[in-house]
């Protein structure tokens, strides 16, 4: 009994040691894992933390993206807008190119046709000089014949009567006056064409005809060689000819003094040329 009693005590003894190291173990991964798990609530804590502010990020990302697609749509209807209105400008300057030049080739005609004025009133000037040294010289033979006269009738005591002369004066006379009077016809015909111009022909038929000098087929539109001077208006129709043959149909759509611009069909834009022909239709 002795014996297995001291066996006993040992064993136990070394149970005892085992189960305190047992538990000392235990405590030691209860510990370490009661650590890892405060380390771990603190870092997903953290990650939660790190989310929010991410999504936070994210939204204020969102919000900035929708303000910069609008202000990229208004950047695009600005643009869309000024590229019209840059269109409309070059439109503009076109019209004016076209009516300075217009301006020009009429200044031009109107100082040719004034120095052809210039010249004819100098021709009738100095014929109208030579037509009174003419008649100031009949004047003087016709004075002196009366002298003559009167000395012949004081000498022989006949009455011969008044001398007239009214040969060669007359004739001269009647010869000055329609030279002067053909002159002044040419410079008033002169004057009627300057004012009636390059439509005064189709005037006398009673329609008005003219000329294509550009055609823009970006925009549909001539440009015709009649404006307000020739008493075209918006919405008067003319018809494009072409050798005798009809072309198409343009429509005023704004007038200046000198020229006009029409619109025309799609169908016919490649149709027609510069230099075509244009008769005014009947209202």
């Amino acid at each position: 009994m002795y014996r297995q009693g001291a066996i006993k005590l040992p064993i136990l003894i070394i149970l005892i040691v085992i189960s305190l190291l047992l538990a000392g173990v235990a405590f030691f991964l209860y510990n370490s894992e009661h650590a890892l798990n405060i380390k771990l609530t603190q870092q997903v804590s953290e990650l939660e933390d790190r989310q929010r502010l991410t999504e936070g990020k994210l939204e204020d990302a969102k919000k900035q993206a929708a303000e910069l697609t609008m202000k990229l749509q208004e950047s695009k209807s600005k643009i869309e807008t000024l590229t019209q209105e840059l269109d409309q400008k070059k439109s503009e300057l076109n019209d004016t190119a076209n009516q300075l030049e217009q301006s020009k080739a009429d200044l031009q005609q109107q100082r040719s046709l004034r120095q052809d004025l210039e010249s004819k009133l100098k021709a009738i000037q100095d014929e109208g000089k030579q037509v009174k040294e003419q008649i100031s010289l009949i004047q003087k033979q016709k004075a002196e014949l009366e002298d003559r006269i009167k000395n012949i009738e004081g000498g022989t005591g006949v009455e011969l009567g008044k001398v007239v002369v009214s040969g060669e004066p007359a004739i001269i006379d009647k010869t000055a006056k329609g030279k002067v009077q053909a002159s002044n016809e040419k410079i008033i015909a002169a004057q009627n064409l300057e004012k009636e111009g390059k439509t005064s022909q189709a005037l006398a038929l009673g329609v008005l005809e003219g000329k294509v000098m550009i055609i823009n087929k970006e925009f549909n539109f001539v440009v015709i060689n009649l404006g307000s001077k020739d008493k075209v208006v918006v919405g008067d129709q003319f018809r494009v000819m072409r050798d005798g043959k009809f072309i198409g149909d343009i429509k005023v759509e704004k007038v200046h003094e000198a020229m006009s611009a029409a619109g025309f069909a799609p169908e016919v834009k490649d149709l027609l040329k510069e230099n075509d022909k244009i008769i005014q239709k009947t209202k």
